[in-house]
């Protein structure tokens, strides 16, 4: 079973949490929106450390660095991406300007079968939304890391 590890990021804005989310570059992905959302996070390498591992995908996917030392890590139940997929996640309160990101680049053929090679973000646009916006957005398999993670504010 593959193993993801992301970090769920969020806000306060006058006292109302946000939630972090970036959404899938490539052809896919293009015209998708609702339930197309993601946290930050990518595969977790062989021997690789869980939070490491957040911490690295999401500098990969965003350019975002941050330290491990000074931010305080809110430990979230695992899910189920999908049947194939489990993602680990950890919440960290963390600001950022979501126009600046910075994504790592991805090659597949595209058109299929057509020969070609194109290049495409990782990441092509993120965004900072309320709970019931980021509900909507975020693929379906994580939905119960927001869930969990706004019930702390409650």
């Amino acid at each position: 079973m593959k193993r993801s590890a992301g970090l769920l990021l969020y806000r306060f804005k006058n006292e109302i949490p946000e939630f972090f989310l970036v959404h899938p570059g490539g052809p896919y992905w293009r015209n998708k929106d609702i339930g197309s959302w993601s946290i930050p996070k990518g595969e977790v390498e062989e021997g690789e450390d869980h939070l490491s591992a957040a911490i690295r995908e999401v500098g990969e996917e965003t350019g975002i660095k941050i330290d491990s030392e000074r931010h305080k890590f809110i430990d979230l139940k695992e899910v189920s991406q999908n049947p194939g997929k489990k993602v680990i996640a950890w919440a960290v309160e963390f600001d950022l300007d979501e126009a600046k990101i910075t994504s790592n680049h991805f090659e597949i053929e595209w058109p299929p079968r057509s020969g070609k090679k194109q290049t495409f973000p990782e990441v092509d646009k993120a965004g900072w939304f309320g709970f019931e916006e980021a509900r909507k957005k975020i693929l379906p398999g994580q939905a119960p890391l927001l869930e969990e993670l706004n019930e702390n504010f409650i």
